[in-house]
């Protein structure tokens, strides 16, 4: 795989699977504690919102033309890695809730990081030759 596009879907793909399975995980472990908890709707839409950006990521790495596709990645990386370092890190530190978050959790949390930091650098360092290479090789391909 040597096409940038590809690859950003490709880790936004890896991205919300994660998130997705972490979740899983974390709503089992609610469903067999003791523990009542009743989210807001603001929390829900919140995370809906959340989880639709690595959703359309996927999508739009494969539409949108190289300028915009590269600051949407580099965007919605910051925004998720932020967010994610944030809601797992910072609430068990400043004693906002319970001890630090379960150990599979934090497991999953370091993937996602890892991960989206890695779509930032992929996008950052994404330059414009490799779409003018491909748009001439495509167009070497329609004339032959």
């Amino acid at each position: 795989m040597h096409d940038t596009k590809e690859r950003l879907s490709l880790l936004w793909l890896f991205a919300f699977l994660n998130y997705l399975y972490a979740d899983v995980l974390a709503l089992w472990a609610m469903a067999g504690s003791r523990i009542s908890v009743k989210l807001p709707p603001w929390a829900l839409m919140g995370s809906a919102v959340l989880m639709e950006i690595p959703i359309a990521m996927i999508l739009l790495c494969r539409l949108l033309p190289f300028r915009a596709n590269r600051l949407a990645n580099i965007i919605a990386g910051c925004v998720l890695t932020l967010v994610n370092g944030f809601l797992t890190f910072v609430p068990p530190l400043a004693g906002w809730g319970r001890p630090p978050a379960f150990a599979e959790y934090l497991f999953f949390a370091t993937i996602e990081t890892v991960c989206t930091l890695v779509i930032i650098w992929q996008a950052w360092t994404w330059s414009g030759v490799e779409v003018r290479i491909g748009t001439l090789e495509d167009a070497v391909k329609t004339t032959a």
